[in-house]
C-alpha cells in the first residue's frame, strides 16, 4: 500500500509539473504570435500607439524586485489593511527589539564617552592644565537659560513641525499593533 502511495504522489508531481510547463509553453505562444502581429503591423506602416508598449515578463520582472517589494508588496496603505494581527505584532516587536538593542549600545557608548570626557577634564582642571573661570560659565548659563524662557513663552510650532506631528500620529492610529509590538519590543530591546 505504501508503493502505491508514492506511486500516486509522483503521478500528481508529475501532472503539477506538466501542467506548469503547459501554461508556460501557451504563454510563450501567445508572446510569439504578438510579436509577430507586431512586426506585421511595423513592416505594414509603422507602429501604433497601441502597438508600441513592451510585453511584460512576470517571472522575469519578480526576479529582479528586492527582497522586500515580494515581502510587504507595493502598496504603502496601513498595515492594518494587509496583514494579520500576529504579522503586525511579530513585524513591530521584531523592529522595536532591534532598534532597542542598537539604541542600549550606542546610547552605553554615548554615555561612557561624555563622562569620560568631563572626568579627563576634571583631572585636568585638578593638575592645572586648564584653568575655568567660573564666574564665564555662571554668565553663559544664566544667558542661555534666559534665551529658553523666551523661546518657549511662544510655545508655537513651525507649520513644518506641526504637519510631521500629524503624520506621526496619522500612522499610529492607523498602525496601533503594529505601534504596541514595535513599543514592546523597544523595551525589551532596551532591557536585554
Amino acid at each position: 500500500m505504501g508503493e502505491e502511495e508514492e506511486e500516486e504522489e509522483l503521478v500528481s508531481r508529475v501532472q503539477l509539473r506538466s501542467c506548469a510547463s503547459i501554461i508556460r509553453q501557451q504563454q510563450e505562444a501567445k508572446r510569439r504570435r504578438w510579436m509577430r502581429q507586431r512586426a506585421r503591423g511595423m513592416a505594414a506602416g509603422g507602429a501604433k500607439k497601441e502597438d508600441s508598449c513592451e510585453v511584460l515578463d512576470l517571472a522575469e520582472y519578480t526576479k529582479n524586485q528586492p527582497w522586500w517589494r515580494k515581502l510587504f508588496g507595493r502598496s504603502s496603505g496601513s498595515s492594518a489593511e494587509k496583514y494579520n494581527v500576529a504579522t503586525q505584532l511579530v513585524i513591530g516587536g521584531v523592529t522595536g527589539w532591534c532598534t532597542g538593542f542598537i539604541f542600549q549600545k550606542v546610547g552605553k557608548l554615548a554615555a561612557t564617552a561624555v563622562g569620560g570626557g568631563f572626568f579627563l577634564l576634571q583631572i585636568a582642571n585638578h593638575t592645572g592644565y586648564i584653568k575655568v573661570d567660573w564666574k564665564l560659565v555662571e554668565q553663559d548659563v544664566s544667558k542661555a537659560k534666559e534665551q529658553l524662557k523666551f523661546r518657549s513663552s511662544g510655545s508655537k510650532l513651525a507649520p513644518e513641525v506641526k504637519s510631521r506631528v500629524d503624520e506621526v500620529i496619522t500612522f499610529l492610529k492607523k498602525n496601533v499593533i503594529l505601534t504596541g509590538g514595535f513599543a514592546g519590543g523597544f523595551l525589551l530591546g532596551m532591557s536585554s
